[in-house]
């Protein structure tokens, strides 16, 4: 095995560290976390979905790069293609369930008078039971299984291309175990900062500004859909 050490293996090492920062701001990542990060206005949760998403990546990048260097083989195209696929499904999917959320919340528009206005003057209200108190909050953790389960069907559709990284540039297991990890610590730290930035809009917007935050989610959802969309037709 090459020493840890050696020039050319911390060069690789830090190539991996930095690719894996990178990948995590793809724009399939950023659209299908901010299906995540606008259910709700807490930077720090966002932080942890983040990071369920980035270990969830890793996992499967690790179980497949380590298969890949055992067999030495390249994913094939036909099986990046499908998994592509499944990243286009899952997107679509994504924003179709912000769209039926929003439904489910029963948002209306009304019309609706005060008694300080003058008599028949009527404004449109915008009005969601998910501002009622008894609706409770998102089940604890939900969130966070989801992001993983997320970053998993990503980490498929990555598998490709870091599987012929890891081939062309180390040469023994334990060199592209180190790899693997370093590039998940590095999309793992990319999707922790994305999810804080994804929540701040919704954590700088004042209470009383439910209708901001169901635009923006309505913003996001159809992000989602459109790129998810885009990306099976380019598949067909």
């Amino acid at each position: 095995m090459s020493s840890l050490f050696d020039p050319g293996s911390l060069s690789i090492f830090m190539l991996g560290l930095i690719m894996g920062a990178r990948h995590a701001l793809d724009a399939d990542h950023i659209v299908a976390v901010s299906t995540l990060t606008s259910e709700n206005g807490n930077v720090w949760r966002s932080c942890v979905i983040g990071a369920y998403w980035g270990i969830g990546h890793t996992i499967v990048l690790l179980l497949i790069g380590l298969a890949v260097l055992g067999f030495k083989v390249a994913i094939p195209e036909y099986v990046a293609r499908f998994f592509e696929a499944c990243v286009g499904a899952m997107l679509v999917g994504l924003g179709l369930s912000v769209g039926l959320s929003l439904l489910r919340e029963h948002l209306h528009v009304h019309p609706h008078s005060h008694p300080d206005h003058e008599e028949g003057q009527q404004h449109l209200h915008v009005h969601s039971h998910r501002d009622d108190t008894s609706h409770g909050h998102l089940h604890r953790f939900r969130l966070e299984y989801k992001s993983m389960s997320i970053g998993m069907v990503h980490g498929l559709a990555g598998s490709a291309l870091v599987s012929l990284l890891v081939l062309s540039t180390v040469h023994t297991v334990m060199d592209g175990l180190l790899y693997l990890l370093l590039f998940g610590a590095g999309s793992i730290g990319g999707m922790v900062v994305l999810g804080a930035i994804l929540t701040v809009p919704f954590a700088l917007t004042p209470k009383g500004g439910g209708q901001v935050h169901r635009a923006m989610r309505a913003v996001a959802g159809l992000a989602s859909l459109a790129l998810g969309s885009s990306i099976l037709y380019g598949l067909a």
